[in-house]
């Protein structure tokens, strides 16, 4: 076909090839060729760039840029890209408008934002990140709404194993929900197995019999988070939040186990389900849930949400695993039952409740701030001494006395309910003599204070000082409860 140049139109006649392009100098296999509504070049016989129709460019191979690079449009890139070092002042990726902010890599392994030409940001080849001024949050709260969730403190049981006959709480903010008593134990580090990495405590079941759940059975280890804690979730709005719930977990049993988030009155639940792939073995777990739009979601001092984890459900309670569900669902159908195999173990630790659709690493907690947030629901005096000094006031009578806690440590969650260990545990005292009490009354309480009218066959003078104090023993323990 003849080759055509006229000076308006150009070089027509003749599309070529990557192989004999159209256009070509003295190397017969590199110039330009064209097809349909496309313009390309080609080196050494194979295509190294085509523009198409809607001028979009395509390279082959690398982009080399040696001087400055100015994109108005997007880029998209399939192999890995190579940009210079650059500098805090000129970083090597940046803004048109703005080339003193941008991205640059200032030794080998590290890469660094900059702001206005001044270092933002840091990350070093250990996967430490230095923030050069403030970092602010998108939430002024705690990224992990449960407490206790790396299940260090047992203010109630110091590590014992315990049997639950009724529903309670064992480790700190955890409680077992049961409708048959005595189907497991509970432990801090039951088993003593190595707990994950970075972990010193997981709160341990142990099963006591092979037992068969019926249709109206539930065997629940639960947490109620107090409703100020998530009011900024917005759960039953059209602004409701996603949150994102991980753990590690451990079982001698295999297969697919249940859990569920539900509110306070157990209206509106959603069952979720995740898999243990190998027994006795820590494997960490993520269930993401988009927020609820729908319900009653308090966001006062009760009940917010609550994250429950099955340990064997009944089919009134089980229903279809990741929706959310109108009624009082704990599990998901068909989940493994714990409870049904004697002997089975089931481990979990580093709960983590937080806004968004990512599992954050596990947010770790100075121990007096994590102790400070159990005692808000539930904390004890004595055990600690064979004479520990509790509370002091006045002898009314030379029999009767009345002593008071002005300020509780930790103000707590509401008005708490007392509980006394034996009443022989205890001594009235006037710091002289110790008196046996013989009663104990509680009196005028509130969430920061507490107070008692001690009884005793004799006593010191009305009017001189007392003090409650333990009865030479170790055993003398008041309890102040305030759990959702």
């Amino acid at each position: 076909m003849a080759v055509v140049i006229n000076g308006t139109t150009g070089i027509s006649g003749v599309d070529g090839s990557a192989g004999t392009p159209a256009l070509q100098g003295s190397d017969p296999d590199t110039g330009i060729f064209y097809g349909t509504n496309t313009v390309s070049i080609s080196t050494n016989g194979s295509t190294a760039v085509t523009v198409d129709a809607n001028g979009d460019t395509t390279i082959a191979n690398d982009l080399i840029v040696n001087g400055t690079t100015t994109q108005t449009g997007s880029t998209t890139f399939t192999a890995q890209t190579l940009f210079p070092d650059g500098t805090v002042s000129a970083p090597s990726i940046s803004n048109t408008g703005d080339v003193n902010t941008g991205v640059y890599f200032p030794a080998a392994d590290n890469v660094a934002i900059a702001t206005g030409g001044v270092a933002a940001l840091t990350a070093d080849s250990s996967q430490n990140v230095s923030v050069t001024n403030t970092l602010v949050m998108g939430s002024s709260f705690k990224r992990n709404r449960i407490i206790n969730g790396n299940m260090l403190i047992d203010q109630r049981n110091a590590g014992a194993s315990v049997t639950p006959t009724a529903t309670g709480y064992n480790l700190d903010r955890w409680y077992v929900a049961i409708t048959q008593s005595s189907k497991f134990s509970v432990q801090q580090n039951a088993g003593s197995v190595t707990p994950p990495t970075g972990f010193t405590n997981y709160w341990g079941a142990t099963s006591s019999s092979a037992y068969s759940v019926i249709s109206t059975d539930l065997f629940l280890i639960s947490q109620a988070i107090e409703g100020l804690n998530v009011y900024d979730l917005a759960w039953g709005t059209a602004n409701a939040k996603t949150v994102t719930l991980s753990f590690w977990v451990r079982s001698s049993l295999t297969g697919t186990f249940g859990g569920s988030l539900t509110n306070s009155g157990d209206s509106r639940s959603y069952p979720f389900s995740y898999t243990i792939s190998s027994a006795n073995t820590w494997e960490q777990k993520t269930i993401t849930v988009a927020g609820d739009t729908t319900g009653t979601w308090l966001t006062t001092n009760g009940v917010g949400l609550q994250v429950r984890f099955s340990l064997g459900t009944g089919a009134t309670y089980s229903t279809t695993a990741n929706a959310w569900a109108a009624g009082s669902y704990y599990s998901a159908t068909g989940a493994t039952s714990v409870v049904g195999t004697n002997g089975a173990t089931f481990y979990i630790t580093g709960v983590q409740l937080e806004v968004g659709s990512v599992a954050t690493p596990y947010e770790r907690q100075i121990y007096s701030d994590q102790l400070a947030q159990c005692q808000r629901y539930y904390q004890y005096w004595g055990g600690s001494a064979n004479y520990e000094r509790v509370a002091s006031g006045f002898w009314v009578t030379t029999t009767t006395s009345e002593v008071e806690v002005p300020r509780i440590s930790v103000t707590m969650r509401a008005t708490p309910t007392i509980t006394y260990s034996s009443v022989s545990d205890w001594n009235a005292s006037n710091y002289n003599t110790n008196y046996v009490c013989t009663a104990i009354q509680i009196g005028n309480s509130s969430p920061s204070s507490c107070s008692f009218a001690l009884t005793s066959a004799t006593g010191a003078a009305a009017g001189s000082v007392a003090v409650m104090v333990a009865n030479n023993t170790t055993n003398a323990r008041l309890g102040l409860n305030a759990e959702l």
